[in-house]
């Protein structure tokens, strides 16, 4: 138990806490950008969301798909996909007492390619560039899962 005291102490966590929030807080800020993006395009899901638009068939006209919309949300739907594994394992990476440069190494890597993955995706900039960004976060991940299993393989 004071083993995982040490590790939670050391400067590997406080750097993974840092860009863990960091990250966490760039998926939190998508649901606002595709409010935003609703709200400014006068694009809704649901019949409730367009109370003030006017009529009822003017109401129903905001019930649509919009391209600019769908994209900021497939945004939002990666970084859930990519995020919250990086949380976990980068987590378990951790406590395994990687050398600090390491670690922040692996933490910028991943931090720096979600928030380029999000301008790329949501600027529409053509590929090969989002998929770069992701590749760069997937193996990042994977980097740190292959350490955890590494240091902490119990079979």
């Amino acid at each position: 138990m004071a083993e995982i005291v040490h590790m939670i102490d050391s400067e590997v966590f406080m750097a993974f806490s840092t860009y863990a929030t960091l990250v966490i807080l760039k998926m939190m800020l998508m649901s606002p950008m595709t409010s935003y993006f609703r709200l400014t395009r006068k694009v809704f899901a649901n019949m409730e969301d367009t109370a003030f638009g006017g009529s009822a068939e003017d109401r129903k006209k905001m019930i649509r798909v919009d391209p600019d919309v769908e994209r900021v949300r497939r945004c939002h739907q990666n970084d859930l996909e990519n995020i919250i594994p990086f949380v976990v394992i980068g987590l378990l990476y951790a406590l395994t007492g990687p050398d600090l440069s390491t670690a922040l190494l692996h933490f910028r890597l991943f931090v720096g390619s979600r928030f380029i993955h999000t301008v790329v995706y949501v600027m529409a900039l053509p590929q090969p560039s989002r998929l770069l960004a992701f590749m760069v976060g997937l193996v990042t991940t994977l980097s740190m899962a292959y350490r955890v299993l590494t240091t902490a393989l119990f079979l």
